[in-house]
Protein backbone atom coordinates (compact mmCIF):
# COMPACT_ATOMS: atom_id res chain seq x y z
CA UNK A 1 0.00 0.00 0.00
CA UNK A 2 1.52 3.35 -1.07
CA UNK A 3 2.18 6.21 1.34
CA UNK A 4 -0.32 8.41 -0.53
CA UNK A 5 -3.03 5.74 -0.20
CA UNK A 6 -2.40 5.50 3.54
CA UNK A 7 -2.51 9.30 3.83
CA UNK A 8 -5.79 9.46 1.87
CA UNK A 9 -7.40 6.90 4.20
CA UNK A 10 -6.23 9.04 7.12
CA UNK A 11 -7.92 12.12 5.59
CA UNK A 12 -11.21 10.24 5.20
CA UNK A 13 -11.08 9.02 8.81
CA UNK A 14 -10.44 12.58 9.98
CA UNK A 15 -13.42 13.89 8.00
CA UNK A 16 -15.65 11.18 9.49
CA UNK A 17 -14.38 12.02 12.98
CA UNK A 18 -15.28 15.67 12.41
CA UNK A 19 -18.83 14.71 11.40
CA UNK A 20 -19.43 12.40 14.37
CA UNK A 21 -17.82 14.66 16.97
CA UNK A 22 -19.47 17.77 15.48
CA UNK A 23 -22.91 16.14 15.67
CA UNK A 24 -22.38 15.25 19.34
CA UNK A 25 -21.20 18.78 20.15
CA UNK A 26 -24.21 20.24 18.28
CA UNK A 27 -26.53 18.14 20.47
CA UNK A 28 -24.87 19.44 23.62
CA UNK A 29 -25.04 23.06 22.49
CA UNK A 30 -28.69 22.80 21.56
CA UNK A 31 -29.36 21.25 24.96
CA UNK A 32 -27.61 24.20 26.62
CA UNK A 33 -29.89 26.60 24.72
CA UNK A 34 -33.05 24.66 25.69
CA UNK A 35 -31.99 24.60 29.35
CA UNK A 36 -31.10 28.30 29.51
CA UNK A 37 -33.21 30.14 26.92
CA UNK A 38 -30.14 32.24 26.09
CA UNK A 39 -29.97 33.91 22.66
CA UNK A 40 -26.16 33.79 22.80
CA UNK A 41 -26.20 30.03 23.40
CA UNK A 42 -28.71 29.65 20.56
CA UNK A 43 -26.26 31.47 18.27
CA UNK A 44 -23.53 29.07 19.37
CA UNK A 45 -25.77 26.12 18.46
CA UNK A 46 -26.50 27.63 15.03
CA UNK A 47 -22.77 27.83 14.37
CA UNK A 48 -22.40 24.17 15.28
CA UNK A 49 -25.02 23.27 12.64
CA UNK A 50 -22.68 24.89 10.11
CA UNK A 51 -19.79 22.82 11.50
CA UNK A 52 -21.62 19.55 10.82
CA UNK A 53 -22.81 20.54 7.32
CA UNK A 54 -19.32 21.78 6.43
CA UNK A 55 -17.76 18.55 7.72
CA UNK A 56 -20.07 16.55 5.45
CA UNK A 57 -19.01 18.66 2.49
CA UNK A 58 -15.34 18.34 3.49
CA UNK A 59 -15.68 14.53 3.47
CA UNK A 60 -16.96 14.61 -0.10
CA UNK A 61 -14.16 16.98 -1.10
CA UNK A 62 -11.49 14.78 0.47
CA UNK A 63 -12.80 11.66 -1.30
CA UNK A 64 -13.03 13.45 -4.67
CA UNK A 65 -9.62 15.12 -4.29
CA UNK A 66 -8.03 11.71 -3.72
CA UNK A 67 -8.81 10.58 -7.26
CA UNK A 68 -5.76 10.34 -9.55
CA UNK A 69 -5.28 12.64 -12.53
CA UNK A 70 -7.03 11.61 -15.75
CA UNK A 71 -7.48 12.90 -19.30
CA UNK A 72 -10.22 15.34 -18.29
CA UNK A 73 -8.35 16.47 -15.17
CA UNK A 74 -4.64 16.32 -16.07
CA UNK A 75 -3.70 18.27 -12.93
CA UNK A 76 -5.75 16.04 -10.64
CA UNK A 77 -8.90 16.79 -8.63
CA UNK A 78 -7.31 18.67 -5.72
CA UNK A 79 -8.99 22.01 -6.37
CA UNK A 80 -12.27 20.60 -5.04
CA UNK A 81 -10.78 21.20 -1.59
CA UNK A 82 -10.68 24.93 -2.29
CA UNK A 83 -14.34 24.73 -3.36
CA UNK A 84 -15.04 23.01 -0.04
CA UNK A 85 -13.32 25.78 1.90
CA UNK A 86 -15.20 28.46 -0.07
CA UNK A 87 -18.50 26.64 0.54
CA UNK A 88 -17.74 26.50 4.25
CA UNK A 89 -16.99 30.22 4.23
CA UNK A 90 -20.36 30.85 2.57
CA UNK A 91 -22.14 28.74 5.18
CA UNK A 92 -20.41 30.62 7.99
CA UNK A 93 -21.46 33.95 6.47
CA UNK A 94 -25.06 32.71 6.18
CA UNK A 95 -25.01 31.56 9.80
CA UNK A 96 -23.77 34.99 10.85
CA UNK A 97 -26.88 36.57 9.25
CA UNK A 98 -29.21 34.26 11.21
CA UNK A 99 -27.33 34.95 14.44
CA UNK A 100 -27.45 38.73 13.94
CA UNK A 101 -31.22 38.42 13.31
CA UNK A 102 -31.68 36.47 16.58
CA UNK A 103 -29.57 39.06 18.42
CA UNK A 104 -31.73 41.89 17.07
CA UNK A 105 -34.88 40.05 18.27
CA UNK A 106 -33.28 39.69 21.71
CA UNK A 107 -32.66 43.44 21.90
CA UNK A 108 -36.19 44.28 20.77
CA UNK A 109 -38.24 41.72 22.72
CA UNK A 110 -35.88 40.99 25.59
CA UNK A 111 -34.64 37.63 26.89
CA UNK A 112 -36.21 35.33 29.48
CA UNK A 113 -33.71 32.98 31.08
CA UNK A 114 -34.52 29.54 32.47
CA UNK A 115 -31.72 27.56 34.12
CA UNK A 116 -28.80 29.70 32.95
CA UNK A 117 -26.21 28.07 35.23
CA UNK A 118 -26.86 24.52 34.03
CA UNK A 119 -27.10 25.58 30.39
CA UNK A 120 -23.82 27.45 30.69
CA UNK A 121 -22.10 24.42 32.24
CA UNK A 122 -23.24 22.17 29.36
CA UNK A 123 -22.09 24.74 26.82
CA UNK A 124 -18.66 25.06 28.45
CA UNK A 125 -18.21 21.29 28.23
CA UNK A 126 -19.23 21.31 24.55
CA UNK A 127 -16.89 24.26 23.92
CA UNK A 128 -13.96 22.41 25.47
CA UNK A 129 -14.64 19.43 23.20
CA UNK A 130 -14.73 21.83 20.25
CA UNK A 131 -11.35 23.26 21.20
CA UNK A 132 -9.74 19.82 21.28
CA UNK A 133 -11.42 18.79 18.00
CA UNK A 134 -10.48 22.03 16.22
CA UNK A 135 -6.83 21.86 17.29
CA UNK A 136 -6.63 18.21 16.22
CA UNK A 137 -8.29 18.82 12.83
CA UNK A 138 -6.07 21.81 12.08
CA UNK A 139 -2.91 19.90 13.01
CA UNK A 140 -3.88 16.80 11.03
CA UNK A 141 -5.12 18.84 8.07
CA UNK A 142 -1.69 20.44 7.77
CA UNK A 143 0.04 17.08 8.24
CA UNK A 144 -1.99 15.44 5.47
CA UNK A 145 -1.88 18.62 3.31
CA UNK A 146 -5.68 18.80 3.07
CA UNK A 147 -7.04 22.34 2.56
CA UNK A 148 -10.59 21.15 3.30
CA UNK A 149 -9.67 19.60 6.66
CA UNK A 150 -7.49 22.58 7.56
CA UNK A 151 -10.38 24.98 6.84
CA UNK A 152 -12.63 22.77 8.96
CA UNK A 153 -10.13 22.97 11.82
CA UNK A 154 -9.93 26.77 11.56
CA UNK A 155 -13.71 27.04 11.72
CA UNK A 156 -14.06 24.69 14.69
CA UNK A 157 -11.37 26.62 16.57
CA UNK A 158 -13.15 29.90 15.86
CA UNK A 159 -16.29 28.26 17.28
CA UNK A 160 -14.32 27.37 20.42
CA UNK A 161 -13.20 30.96 20.98
CA UNK A 162 -16.70 32.33 20.46
CA UNK A 163 -17.94 29.80 23.04
CA UNK A 164 -15.35 31.14 25.49
CA UNK A 165 -16.50 34.71 24.82
CA UNK A 166 -20.16 33.77 25.25
CA UNK A 167 -19.40 31.99 28.52
CA UNK A 168 -17.63 35.05 29.92
CA UNK A 169 -20.53 37.27 28.89
CA UNK A 170 -23.16 34.99 30.42
CA UNK A 171 -21.18 34.72 33.65
CA UNK A 172 -21.38 38.51 33.78
CA UNK A 173 -25.15 38.30 33.15
CA UNK A 174 -25.58 35.77 35.97
CA UNK A 175 -23.79 37.95 38.51
CA UNK A 176 -25.03 41.38 37.39
CA UNK A 177 -28.50 40.63 36.02
CA UNK A 178 -27.79 42.72 32.90
CA UNK A 179 -29.84 40.71 30.40
CA UNK A 180 -28.94 42.97 27.46
CA UNK A 181 -25.43 41.46 27.55
CA UNK A 182 -26.89 38.17 26.20
CA UNK A 183 -28.05 39.49 22.78
CA UNK A 184 -24.93 41.68 22.67
CA UNK A 185 -22.76 38.57 22.92
CA UNK A 186 -24.83 36.94 20.19
CA UNK A 187 -24.22 39.98 17.99
CA UNK A 188 -20.47 39.79 18.62
CA UNK A 189 -20.54 36.09 17.64
CA UNK A 190 -22.37 36.97 14.42
CA UNK A 191 -19.86 39.65 13.47
CA UNK A 192 -16.89 37.38 14.22
CA UNK A 193 -18.44 34.64 12.10
CA UNK A 194 -18.99 37.07 9.23
CA UNK A 195 -15.29 37.96 9.38
CA UNK A 196 -14.24 34.28 9.41
CA UNK A 197 -16.55 33.45 6.50
CA UNK A 198 -15.24 36.36 4.43
CA UNK A 199 -11.62 35.32 5.07
CA UNK A 200 -12.26 31.70 4.04
CA UNK A 201 -14.09 32.72 0.85
CA UNK A 202 -11.34 35.22 -0.04
CA UNK A 203 -8.45 32.76 0.48
CA UNK A 204 -10.21 29.94 -1.40
CA UNK A 205 -11.16 32.23 -4.28
CA UNK A 206 -7.54 33.32 -4.62
CA UNK A 207 -6.45 29.68 -4.79
CA UNK A 208 -9.11 28.86 -7.39
CA UNK A 209 -7.88 31.79 -9.51
CA UNK A 210 -4.31 30.42 -9.22
CA UNK A 211 -3.10 33.51 -7.38
CA UNK A 212 0.57 33.18 -6.49
CA UNK A 213 1.14 31.97 -2.93
CA UNK A 214 4.22 33.64 -1.34
CA UNK A 215 4.57 30.82 1.20
CA UNK A 216 4.77 28.18 -1.54
CA UNK A 217 7.24 30.29 -3.55
CA UNK A 218 9.45 30.75 -0.51
CA UNK A 219 9.37 27.06 0.35
CA UNK A 220 10.34 26.01 -3.18
CA UNK A 221 13.11 28.62 -3.38
CA UNK A 222 14.64 27.55 -0.05
CA UNK A 223 14.71 23.93 -1.23
CA UNK A 224 16.36 24.97 -4.51
CA UNK A 225 19.12 26.82 -2.67
CA UNK A 226 19.80 23.74 -0.54
CA UNK A 227 20.07 21.23 -3.39
CA UNK A 228 21.58 23.34 -6.19
CA UNK A 229 24.83 22.26 -7.84
CA UNK A 230 27.58 24.55 -9.18
CA UNK A 231 26.33 24.33 -12.76
CA UNK A 232 22.83 25.56 -11.86
CA UNK A 233 23.84 29.17 -12.46
CA UNK A 234 20.52 31.04 -12.08
CA UNK A 235 16.76 30.66 -12.21
CA UNK A 236 14.04 32.98 -13.42
CA UNK A 237 10.38 33.13 -14.47
CA UNK A 238 9.41 30.78 -11.63
CA UNK A 239 5.65 30.32 -11.30
CA UNK A 240 3.66 28.12 -8.93
CA UNK A 241 0.06 27.17 -8.33
CA UNK A 242 -1.65 24.68 -6.05
CA UNK A 243 -4.34 22.17 -6.88
CA UNK A 244 -5.42 21.15 -3.40
CA UNK A 245 -2.30 19.71 -1.78
CA UNK A 246 -0.56 19.25 -5.16
CA UNK A 247 1.94 21.96 -6.16
CA UNK A 248 2.92 22.75 -9.74
CA UNK A 249 6.14 24.65 -10.43
CA UNK A 250 7.37 26.10 -13.73
CA UNK A 251 10.89 27.53 -13.81
CA UNK A 252 13.61 28.54 -16.28
CA UNK A 253 17.05 27.25 -15.29
CA UNK A 254 20.31 28.77 -16.58
CA UNK A 255 23.17 26.34 -17.24
CA UNK A 256 26.57 26.72 -18.98
CA UNK A 257 25.93 27.25 -22.68
CA UNK A 258 28.54 24.70 -23.73
CA UNK A 259 26.65 21.78 -22.10
CA UNK A 260 25.21 19.23 -24.54
CA UNK A 261 21.39 19.16 -24.71
CA UNK A 262 21.13 15.78 -22.97
CA UNK A 263 23.41 16.82 -20.09
CA UNK A 264 21.56 20.12 -19.57
CA UNK A 265 18.16 18.39 -19.69
CA UNK A 266 19.11 15.68 -17.20
CA UNK A 267 20.74 18.22 -14.88
CA UNK A 268 17.58 20.36 -14.71
CA UNK A 269 15.21 17.42 -14.35
CA UNK A 270 17.23 15.96 -11.47
CA UNK A 271 17.50 19.39 -9.84
CA UNK A 272 13.71 19.81 -9.91
CA UNK A 273 13.07 16.36 -8.43
CA UNK A 274 15.57 16.87 -5.60
CA UNK A 275 14.11 20.29 -4.75
CA UNK A 276 10.62 18.81 -4.36
CA UNK A 277 11.90 15.97 -2.18
CA UNK A 278 14.03 18.29 -0.03
CA UNK A 279 11.13 20.71 0.51
CA UNK A 280 8.68 17.86 1.24
CA UNK A 281 6.49 19.22 -1.56
CA UNK A 282 3.95 16.94 -3.22
CA UNK A 283 3.79 17.95 -6.85
CA UNK A 284 5.76 18.36 -10.05
CA UNK A 285 8.32 20.78 -11.49
CA UNK A 286 8.49 21.67 -15.17
CA UNK A 287 11.93 22.98 -16.10
CA UNK A 288 13.00 25.03 -19.12
CA UNK A 289 16.71 25.06 -19.98
CA UNK A 290 18.35 28.41 -20.79
CA UNK A 291 21.99 28.89 -21.91
CA UNK A 292 24.03 31.28 -19.81
CA UNK A 293 24.78 33.57 -22.77
CA UNK A 294 28.00 34.62 -20.95
CA UNK A 295 26.03 37.25 -18.99
CA UNK A 296 26.17 35.56 -15.58
CA UNK A 297 29.95 35.32 -15.26
CA UNK A 298 30.11 37.57 -12.20
CA UNK A 299 27.99 35.09 -10.23
CA UNK A 300 28.80 31.81 -11.98
CA UNK A 301 30.53 29.34 -9.63
CA UNK A 302 31.65 26.99 -12.44
CA UNK A 303 35.45 27.01 -12.25
CA UNK A 304 36.57 25.10 -15.34
CA UNK A 305 34.82 27.41 -17.81
CA UNK A 306 36.69 28.19 -21.04
CA UNK A 307 34.32 30.98 -22.11
CA UNK A 308 34.19 33.03 -18.90
CA UNK A 309 34.17 36.78 -19.63
CA UNK A 310 34.65 38.09 -16.09
CA UNK A 311 35.72 36.74 -12.68
CA UNK A 312 33.13 35.68 -10.09
CA UNK A 313 32.50 38.57 -7.71
CA UNK A 314 28.91 38.06 -6.46
CA UNK A 315 27.10 35.41 -4.43
CA UNK A 316 25.02 32.96 -6.41
CA UNK A 317 22.18 32.47 -3.89
CA UNK A 318 18.76 32.49 -5.51
CA UNK A 319 16.57 35.36 -4.34
CA UNK A 320 12.81 35.71 -4.83
CA UNK A 321 12.85 38.93 -6.87
CA UNK A 322 15.17 37.47 -9.52
CA UNK A 323 13.63 33.98 -9.42
CA UNK A 324 10.17 35.32 -10.37
CA UNK A 325 11.36 38.01 -12.79
CA UNK A 326 11.66 37.60 -16.55
CA UNK A 327 15.14 36.42 -17.49
CA UNK A 328 17.47 38.00 -20.02
CA UNK A 329 18.32 34.71 -21.75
Amino acid sequence: MSAEHVEQKSRIRLALLSIVAGSAILGLKYLSYVLSGSVALKSDAIESIVNVVAALFALGAVVFAGRPADKKHPYGHGKIEHFSAAFEGGLISLASVFILFEAAKGFIYGVEFKNLGLGLAVNLFAGALNGVLGWFMLRQGRRTRSRALEADGHHILSDFWTSVGIALGLIAVKFTGAKWVDPLMAMVVGLLLARTGFRLVKESSQALLDMEDPDVLGKVLEAMNRVRTLDIIAIHEMRTFRSGRYTHVDVHIVVPEFYPVRQAHDLCEEFGKRALVDGNIEGEMHTHVDPCGRIYCDRCPVEDCAIRQAPKTNEATFILEEATAEGPA
